[in-house]
């Protein structure tokens, strides 16, 4: 299987290869172009000032002068061109040449090339009606008299392509090789920028490798910034492995706490009930370790419907359809109302404190109403007797808070933080029932939690409140 790194490299490799072959093209096209414009400049000029030194020295002399023919030789030397000069029939009477291998002096040339060097300044690929074997660069210029303007002769520069060929391949020499040294260093940069971008890659495929046997400890390292792509990539991950890893450490909390929940009364039933059976307990005290036997019974019945409580208020509350707008405040004040006898038999002062005017809220009605019954249920089962129970409703900004108070034991501090933790229970814990199996305040937090609200505990100095929020509705 070929590693996503190399094959994001490949893609780009390819892609940059084609980018720089089309650079490189332009580039070559452009300097092409640049270097025949400087040849046609080059030419001109010379074909410029030889035409003005012929003006100058036909005046007192002819075409085919001496003088004429070592300046031709000088200017063409220096300009690395082959410069002819004509009679204005034609005739050729100088070339820059070396006599002894100039085979163009008495040529004439035909009428054609000579109409062709009257447009003056003229550049272009030709032959000269076969005067070379091949085209050549040729430039052709009349030598016009400085007294009366007439023609005098003819002027032309030629240069060979070759001359070009020679520096377009040293521009594409260097070009190829800029070229090549850009590419490599590219492919180098992006062979490690690959591989560095598809690290953390193979890192969360190793992670996720190691959680399908079980590992929820490792974590991917976090090189990036949270920001961008990658790193809350890396960032989500991780929290995901942390989640993973709490609600594995839950897992097995719950099930070693179900199964000495349920090893405790199922091992007194059997204990009971093979001592009944075989004769150990005395007929005289059957019926009281029968009793007992009925209690454990329904201990287990209890734990049962709890569990199946708290899966089905937690469906039940993140059940969008369910939720409707009512009145928190009458919700808050027939709940009080259910706890009156409880709270007068434990000589409690009940102190609700609610708005006049009414608080509506958007939520699952029965599943607030748990909540509110469960919290008022703890507060009066551990609120000391003869003191104050306070419930509290109130809004703020967009949010409405529901707080009961009560007045008894505190709740030591390292228990706080796992007070609505499932089967959390200590000597001191607030479990809403000592005789039930921690499930209440974890059903509480469950419900709050599917409405995407928050529930806190304080506990401090005898006094312990919880205050949990709900939307307000608009």
């Amino acid at each position: 299987m070929k590693s996503i790194y190399l094959r994001n490299f490949t893609a780009m490799a390819v892609l940059v290869f084609f980018c720089m072959m089309l650079i490189c093209l332009s580039l070559v096209g452009i300097g092409r172009m640049h270097l025949v414009r400087e040849l046609q400049a080059n030419m001109l000029a010379s074909a410029k000032e030889v035409a003005r030194l012929a003006s100058a020295i036909g005046q007192n002399d002819t075409m085919d002068s001496w003088l004429l023919g070592m300046n031709v030789t000088a200017i063409a030397n220096a300009t690395d061109n082959q410069i002819m000069i004509t009679e204005e029939e034609g005739r050729i009477v100088r070339c820059s040449e070396k006599p002894s291998s100039c085979c163009h002096i008495g040529v004439k040339l035909s009428e054609n090339v000579l109409e062709w060097a009257r447009e003056n300044t003229v550049f272009g690929l030709t032959n000269l009606d076969g005067l070379f074997p091949e085209n050549r660069y040729v430039v052709g210029r009349t030598i016009d008299s400085d007294t009366d303007g007439s023609t005098m002769g003819y002027v032309f520069v030629i240069s060979s392509p070759g001359k070009i060929l020679g520096d377009w391949s040293t521009f594409l020499t260097l070009a190829a090789a800029v070229t090549g040294g850009v590419l490599f260093v590219f492919m180098l940069v992006t062979l490690a920028y690959s591989k560095r971008m598809a690290r953390p890659l193979d890192e969360i495929a190793a992670a996720s490798r190691k959680f399908a046997r079980g590992d929820f400890s490792v974590r991917v390292r976090q090189e990036y910034d949270s920001t961008d792509e990658m790193g809350a990539l890396i960032d989500s991950f991780n929290k995901m492995a942390d989640s993973l890893e709490k609600a594995e450490a839950r897992r097995s909390e719950f099930i070693a706490n179900v199964s000495h929940e349920l090893r405790t009364p199922m091992t007194t039933i059997a204990g009971f009930a093979d001592g009944i059976l075989d004769g150990t307990i005395p007929r005289e005290e059957e019926r009281k370790y029968l009793i007992s036997i009925r209690d454990e019974t329904r201990r287990l019945s209890r734990l049962v419907r709890d569990m199946l409580d708290v899966s089905s208020a937690r469906n039940l509350a993140a059940d969008q359809s369910r939720r409707t707008v009512f009145d928190l405040n009458e919700l808050v004040l027939q709940t009080l109302l259910s706890f009156e006898d409880r709270a007068t038999k434990k000589n409690l002062d009940v102190d609700p404190q609610l708005p006049e005017n009414n608080i509506m809220v958007v939520a699952d009605k029965d599943a607030i109403t748990r909540v509110i019954y469960n919290l008022l249920d703890n507060a009066v089962k551990f609120a000391s007797p003869g003191s104050c129970l306070t419930v509290r409703l109130y809004k703020d900004e967009e949010k409405a808070y529901v707080s009961v108070k009560d007045i008894g034991e505190t709740i030591p501090p390292d228990d706080l933080p796992f007070i609505f933790d499932r089967f959390h229970k200590s000597d001191r814990s607030r479990s809403l029932d000592k005789e039930g199996m921690g499930l209440g305040l974890y059903l509480v937090k469950t419900i709050i939690n599917a409405h995407d609200e928050d529930i806190a505990v304080k506990s401090e100095d005898g006094m312990t409140e919880f205050v949990f929020t709900l939307k307000l509705a608009k």
